[in-house]
């Protein structure tokens, strides 16, 4: 599907049925696609720079954090990795709403984590974190077929 053809269940006063607004052709829906890529772009910023690089360049705070968890490096390493390749593959178009998924899905581990290993000091960043993530997951949602084209046509 292209970007204005979207569908959705109900139409607005402002977009036709047919089209979400975030994806239409109208200035309403232009500003809603840049303020939706502006908020993939920074969400992408803050999990390869603040919470990626941390892990992966082995930061005193991360290495005490994980050691308390008992997952040593090997498991810093690989949260590392994966928030890193989540953040870049939120600026992949045809990877955006799967990596918007699978960062949500690490921000409810992240959750479980702080709540019961470190008494909930932190909780609220994964929660906070998991809203723009659902967000973007269901705005770019039409591209999970053109993902799995990409993939069909690779097999």
């Amino acid at each position: 599907m292209s970007e204005t053809t979207a569908p959705t269940t109900a139409p607005t006063a402002s977009a036709p049925a047919g089209v979400v607004v975030a994806e239409s052709a109208t200035a309403r829906g232009r500003r809603a696609r840049i303020a939706l890529r502006g908020l993939q772009v920074l969400l992408a910023l803050f999990y390869v720079i603040a919470s990626a690089l941390p892990k992966l360049i082995a930061h005193a705070s991360a290495v005490e954090s994980f050691d308390e968890l008992g997952w040593g490096s090997a498991g810093m390493y690989t949260i590392g990795v994966l928030e890193l390749a989540g953040g870049a593959a939120l600026l992949i178009p045809v990877l955006q709403s799967v990596a918007a998924m699978a960062l949500g899905a690490l921000m409810v581990g992240a959750f479980v984590v702080q709540v019961t290993v470190f008494d909930g000091q932190y909780a609220a960043t994964p929660l906070i974190l998991i809203v723009p993530l659902a967000l973007i997951a269901w705005a770019r949602r039409s591209h999970n077929a053109d993902l799995v084209r990409l993939l069909k046509r690779q097999a």
